[in-house]
Order: structure tokens, then sequence, then C-alpha cells
């Protein structure tokens, strides 16, 4: 019975402080007034006659816009250039408020005519894009590209605010093409008919790259040709080329083993029994490696000072593998692996260009991971 009496008053416990919640009560005593009436309408939404969420919403109504209003009152008063931005804010939560209580039947009988401020909140929204407008043509009469690229930001918290303001959209675009750095990405010259198809390969590979690269709208990227015909006026010059290459160099080395094996059978008796003795072979295995490297160097220019604004260096190696074996002897003397590499053949190596773009390739790797760190935040 203790148990039963235990049960029953967490169950009531509970129910109280669920009934708190939903109804926004718990929510006002925090001085969430703005919870505390969505909370209230909602559960009127569901039970109109719960009394517990009538006094709430009466109460948190209240107190809900005498608090926004009181903000506003203040943020007219400051010196913050975007007050506007938060007298905005507080009538929208005003205007939501009436809203969530007009569509709700029950509380216009405890909240007949909830206030809406539309001319207010529109004047509000006209004022904070007049702030965030006059302060990108600031940035833009700094004249230089950081400045700009704010500009650029405030323009367009501009037209977010209001879409037609004024010429915005102009100042938005001016201030893009001033904050706009233009970089444009030399070929690289192999001077070798062998390799050329492998450079070109590399080359495309990087053109692709720098083609597909979005991730900071205010650097865009040209070839050499690309460039030349648009007549497009670098800020800076990304030029690449190969320091030093080497491809096929060819190392073979030759380890001998002399291999024996005991209790093997070598013959029979005349009696047909197993002779058992030892056998023995030499194993010749051959290893042969084509290491092929070569060493990129990236440099970026500024085009106005011819001054050098980065410089790295990119390792890139690869080494071709092959092996294979031969003996002589007792073929017994030797395990299942060794026999098995005895069958293999010494194999064709691929043909050097295959072996310049494979060394190329953690190259690219290094290569595009530095461009992106040192233009994503640029």
């Amino acid at each position: 019975m203790e148990n039963v009496s235990r049960l029953r008053y967490f169950i009531y416990l509970s129910l109280i402080i669920i009934g708190g919640c939903t109804t926004g009560k718990n929510a006002l005593q925090k001085g969430d007034y703005d919870a505390s009436v969505s909370k209230a309408v909602s559960r009127l939404q569901n039970s109109p006659k719960n009394t517990e969420a009538m006094q709430v919403l009466k109460t948190a109504y209240d107190l809900a816009l005498q608090s926004h209003l009181r903000k506003i009152d203040e943020a007219k008063l400051s010196n913050d250039l975007f007050r506007w931005e938060s007298i905005m804010y507080d009538y929208q939560k005003i205007n939501q408020l009436a809203d969530d209580i007009n569509s709700c039947p029950a509380c216009l009988t405890i909240v007949p005519s909830p206030s809406k401020y539309i001319t207010e909140l529109a004047d509000s929204k006209y004022m904070a894009a007049g702030a965030r407008y006059n302060s990108g043509l600031g940035y833009l009469r700094d004249n230089n590209r950081l400045a700009a690229k704010k500009a650029y930001y405030e323009f367009e918290k501009t037209l977010n605010l209001e879409p037609n303001y004024k010429d915005a959209k102009a100042k938005m675009e001016d201030a893009y093409w001033a904050a706009v750095t233009r970089v444009v990405v030399q070929p690289i010259i192999v001077n070798s008919s062998l390799y050329k198809l492998s450079a070109d390969y590399f080359q495309q590979q990087i053109d692709q790259f720098i083609g597909k690269y979005a991730r900071n709208r205010f650097v865009l990227f040209y070839g050499e040709q690309q460039a030349t015909e648009q007549k497009i006026v670098p800020d800076q010059v990304l030029s690449l080329n190969f320091d030093d290459f080497v491809v096929g160099q060819t190392y073979v080395k030759e380890r001998v083993e002399k291999l024996k094996r005991d209790s093997v059978v070598i013959g029979e008796t005349r009696e047909r029994k197993p002779i058992y003795g030892t056998v023995k072979a030499t194993l010749s295995i051959f290893e042969k490696n084509i290491s092929s490297s070569g060493l990129l160097d990236m440099s970026i220019m500024d085009w106005q000072t011819k001054k050098l604004v980065r410089q790295q260096k990119f390792p890139g190696t690869y080494v071709w593998r092959d092996s294979w074996a031969s003996y002589k002897g007792d073929d017994r003397a030797l395990s299942k692996q060794q026999l098995a590499m005895t069958k293999r053949r010494e194999m064709l190596p691929p043909p050097p260009s295959t072996l310049f773009l494979e060394f190329t390739k953690p190259i690219y790797s290094q290569l595009v991971d530095d461009i992106s760190y040192y233009y994503n935040n640029y």
C-alpha cells in the first residue's frame, strides 16, 4: 500500500510539473515572456478551457509587450549605428505574438486585440537598411581590398533588409570587383617531348581545380590564355615550375640464399621403404626498383610591386617495384612461396610518361591543399 501511495504521489507531482511546462507557467516565472505566451497559446489551442493557461497568457502577454516596447525606446535613444536592427527585431517579436494569439480563438477571449506594429516594422527595416548602406559607402571610400570586402557584406545585408534599396545592388557589384583578387596561373613548361603528354595531363588537373574553385568568392583564377583573351590585368601571378625531375632511375638487387631441408624422401629400399635425406638448393632473389621523383616550385608574385608574396616547394616520388627468382639444385628445398617466385619472370616497367605522371600525383595533392589554404580566407 505504501508503494502505491508513493507512486500516486509521483504521478501527481509529474502532472503538476508537466502542466506548468505546457501552460507556460515555468517560462513566465523565469522571465521568458515570449516563450510563456507561445506555450500558453499552444495549450489553449488543444485545451481551450485550461484555466492556468488563460491566466498565464494574460500576464505573459502584457509583460512581453511591455518588455519589447521598453527595449525599442531604449534602442532609439542609443548611439548604436545599427540600432534599427534591434528595433526591427523587437517589432517582429511583438507582431509574432499577435499572430500566435490571432490563430487561437480561445486566446482572443483573453487578449481580444493583440497589438501589431506593421508600419513601425516597415519603417525600422528601411532605417536598418539605410544604416547598412551608409556603412558600406564608408568602407568603399577607404579604397582598399579589405574595406571593399566589408562594403560588399554591408550592401548584401542592405538588400536582405530592403531588396530594392536605392542603388545597393550596383554598389554591391562595385564593392565585389574592388575586393576581388585576380590570380593568373601560368602553365608549366616541360622541355621534353617524351613527357609532354603527361605534363599536359598534370596541367589539365590544375586547370580543372582552379576552374572549379569557389571557396572564396573574392578570389578568381584565370589560365594564362583565358586572361589574355579577356584582357585581365592580374593582381597576382602564380607560377609553377619543376626545379628538377628524374624519371626511371633503376636499381636491381640480387640476394642469394643457401637452402636445405632435412627428412625428405629421396628414394626407396628394395623393400620399398622410404629413404630420408637432405636436399639442397641455391635461391637467387632479384628485386628491381625504378624510382622517379621531382620537385615543383610554386611562387606567387604581386603583379604591381613585382614582389614575391609566397613560395613553396612540393616533392613527389614514385617507386615501381618488381621481384622474381631463380634456383639451382633440388626444388624440394624451397618453400611454396619461394617456388612460386621462381615461376615469375621479370616484368617490363611502365613507360617513362607513366612514371612521370605517377610522381606528380603526390605533388598535385600538396599543391591544391596549399593553394586552398592560402586563398580560402584571403
